[in-house]
Formats: structure tokens, C-alpha cells, sequence
């Protein structure tokens, strides 16, 4: 099933990241991008989310230094772009792969593109990682412990339905039953000419 491989990958990508365990660690993508495609996509995109929890984090100090939290926030909002690119990267892998499927004539569109159910299955992945550190984390009680695992339990829990819901999908696809889109997200904020901010105006 597809989500074994992309479950494993954001396991690797999260036990490498905490490694180092620093924003500012060098990248390298262990998969290569032509014999490995579809691996080397995930890989990137769950390091890109993983970077953006740990920013996450740093930008809510309340000590933080209004300037840095102002370069953090820009830092943010260039890992949003590049988490949407890698989404529609990874979608464009799938259209590819189903080029020559022709949807049944009953064929219906998912809610979702399988991409954005890999993205929301890559943040589950930190979820649940996290989740796991406060079960454990020395110094925490008892009781936070056991709260922080009841949750451990819900998040391990939709990891399984996330997981058949896009194995599921990717099945439909494949089989004719459903067909997909890539729509570009069109982000308006980023743009020279959209924002009238960025365009000069007042």
C-alpha cells in the first residue's frame, strides 16, 4: 500500500530532523529524484513540515526578539508556499502515474486530491511523534503523561483511517472509479501583482 511507504518515509524524515534537532540543519534528500521519485517527494515534504512545526514552536516564545520573530514569520510564510509547491508536486506524480485510466462515465471527484490527504497524513505523523515525547517526557506527571497518551491513542487511531481513506482512493482512481484535478492554489499574498501591498500601493 502506498501509505506503508509514505508512513515509513515521515518516520525517517522526523527520527533524522531530531537528530540535530535545530531549523538551521542542512538538508539532503536521501531518495534520488528520477529513480526514486515519488520517495524523494515525500521525503522533502515531510522535512519542509517538520521544519515548519519546529518554527511553529520558536515563534509562539513570548521572550522572542520582535525583529527575529518578523524574520521567523517570513521564514513561515515561504515554508507555507513551498509545503503547497510539494503538494502539487506530489499530485502531478499521481496524474502522471493515471494519464491512461479513463474514469467510468459514473466516476465522481474526491473532496480532497490524494496530495492533500498525504499533507494532512505527514503533519499526523509529527502529531503523533510529539504526542509520543510527552508520554515519556521526564519531569511530567503522571496524569500528564496519561492524557498525553489517550490522545496518542486517537492520533494512532486516524492514522489508520487517514491511511485507508488514501489507499482507498488511490484505488478508485485507478480503477476508473473516481478521477482527480490539480487545482493551483493561486496564493494571492506572495504575488507582486495581487497584493496591493507588494504592488506599492497605499
Amino acid at each position: 500500500m502506498f501509505t506503508n511507504t509514505a508512513n515509513a518515509i515521515f518516520k525517517e524524515v522526523i527520527d533524522k530532523y531530531h537528530v540535530i534537532d535545530s531549523v538551521d540543519q542542512e538538508f539532503s534528500n536521501p531518495y534520488d529524484s528520477k529513480s526514486q521519485a515519488l520517495e524523494h517527494l515525500l521525503y522533502r515534504k515531510c522535512w519542509i513540515d517538520t521544519v515548519q512545526w519546529h518554527y511553529e514552536d520558536i515563534i509562539r516564545d513570548p521572550e522572542i526578539d520582535p525583529v527575529a520573530a518578523l524574520k521567523l514569520k517570513r521564514q513561515i510564510d515561504a515554508s507555507n508556499q513551498d509545503r503547497t509547491d510539494m503538494v502539487e508536486y506530489i499530485d502531478s506524480y499521481f496524474l502522471e502515474q493515471y494519464k491512461d485510466v479513463t474514469p467510468r462515465t459514473n466516476a465522481s471527484i474526491n473532496t480532497e486530491s490524494p496530495a492533500w490527504g498525504v499533507d494532512r497524513l505527514s503533519i499526523l505523523a509529527l502529531k503523533v511523534y510529539h504526542m509520543h515525547e510527552e508520554t515519556v517526557r521526564e519531569g511530567a506527571s503522571d496524569s500528564h503523561k496519561a492524557a498525553c497518551q489517550k490522545k496518542l491513542d486517537v492520533l494512532l487511531e486516524q492514522r489508520v483511517d487517514l491511511s485507508t481513506a488514501i489507499d482507498t482512493l488511490l484505488t478508485d482512481i485507478q480503477n476508473g472509479d473516481k478521477y482527480m484535478k490539480v487545482y493551483k492554489q493561486m496564493k494571492m499574498y506572495n504575488d507582486d501583482e495581487l497584493n496591493p501591498v507588494l504592488r506599492g500601493e497605499k
